[in-house]
């Protein structure tokens, strides 16, 4: 309820019928305002009650839902309505669940073209007590076509390089390849134990360069390949704590000490389970790499308003200046082993997280990788909803 009308129904026995026409006027012009308002907002707006049924919905969201004014839309929980089925289900399972309301996104064939629309409910509270839903209904159909450009164009440019790097990195183990079987074409004209025994070392030599070859390969089309992520809400803590917990033996015979330092609270964000340790646990390899005398890796991870942030921290060698800008290219590393893929695949992995990824470094002192994970689209808080719309 307005501060305005609030005070005139304070001073409502104190007015003549003149006065009261006056505020009756003032009343409906500021509905109409407020109405006026939320119909010319270009995403949809749908009111519910504590059971679920329209109270106010605005065009946009007729548009999009295919809602009516009719007496049947206020009388019907919303899933219950002639709307989408999966809308329907998904809007169902999410009002009535206790678990954290989260945005979906759901495509929609229109007459001028696919469209996605984004559905963001959130709950309306009065005196901390839930008294039903507000639904933002977004499309996003040209902001999702600009990203997919964009991806495009990066995934081509990014190709470049990658085609470039696994040109040089294949060089080397087909240039040993060729000239161990020339090796093995020479000891064949003269067949001694020697020889023999020679040829069994070019072999060993051979197999090697092919599993070398077939991981250069592997983690290639890893690169390449889109990632068919599947997001789930789970707990990072849980990650983090089976990533030292599998990494404790080697950490251990390293001579390095690891701290673990969790968030207390919720933790919960939208993640794939299988890809996101792959991520942590390539940085925790890197960081290991970075220590060959030992040292202190220390995982945290804190709750913050924008999301949960994870930082791993080494002190390790640390990281020039002019090379940190670099980490995350493909083939680049500052290792004398391994692909120079590992923190390419990290910072695309985080990317499908919809999270950012930052390093700081400094020589002889250590190096800190911060993941920032976006929570989750909901809001426990939003609206204090005295029971009216417009």
């Amino acid at each position: 309820m307005s501060r305005f009308i609030k005070k005139a129904l304070e001073k409502l026995p104190r007015l003549d019928k003149g006065q009261l026409g006056e505020l009756l006027k003032d009343i409906v012009a500021e509905h109409q305002l407020y109405e006026a308002s939320l119909q010319s907002i270009p995403g949809g707006l749908v009111v519910l009650s504590s059971d679920n049924k329209v109270l106010f919905h605005n065009k946009a969201a007729e548009r999009f839902l295919g809602l009516s004014t009719s007496v049947e839309t206020s009388e019907k929980p919303i899933w219950n309505l002639p709307v989408d089925r999966e809308v329907a289900e998904y809007l169902r399972q999410t009002l009535t669940s206790t678990e954290p309301m989260v945005a979906r996104e759901f495509t929609f064939d229109a007459s001028n073209g696919p469209r996605i629309l984004n559905f963001l409910p959130l709950p309306l509270l009065e005196d901390g007590h839930v008294q039903g839903a507000l639904i933002f209904i977004q499309d996003v159909t040209e902001r999702k076509s600009r990203e997919s450009r964009l991806r495009r164009a990066e995934s081509l440019a990014s190709l470049t390089t990658l085609a470039a790097g696994v040109a040089h990195e294949i060089k080397n183990p087909l240039g040993s390849i060729g000239i161990h079987i020339q090796l093995i074409q020479r000891a064949l004209k003269n067949p001694t134990s020697s020889a023999l025994a020679t040829m069994a070392k070019d072999l060993d030599v051979i197999n090697e360069e092919i599993s070398r070859l077939n991981g250069i390969v592997v983690d290639f089309l890893f690169a390449v390949r889109p990632m068919d992520t599947n997001l789930v809400l789970g707990s990072l803590g849980k990650i983090l704590k089976d990533l030292v917990e599998f990494m404790d033996e080697e950490l251990a015979q390293a001579g390095v000490h690891v701290k673990l330092a969790l968030a207390d609270g919720d933790d919960t964000v939208l993640l794939d389970e299988r890809f996101l340790k792959q991520a942590f646990l390539n940085i925790v390899k890197n960081s290991l790499h970075a220590m060959p005398d030992g040292g202190t890796l220390t995982v945290t991870s804190k709750r913050t308003v924008s999301g949960l942030e994870v930082i791993v921290t080494d002190t390790g060698s640390g990281i020039p200046p002019e090379l940190l800008e670099k980490i995350f290219e493909p083939y680049f590393t500052t290792k004398d082993f391994g692909s120079g893929l590992g923190l390419t695949m990290v910072y695309k992995i985080v990317k499908e997280h919809g999270a950012d990824i930052r390093v700081t470094s400094k020589v002889g002192v250590g190096t800190a990788v911060t993941i920032l994970f976006p929570w989750p689209a909901r809001t426990p808080q939003l609206l204090d909803f005295k029971g009216e719309v417009p």
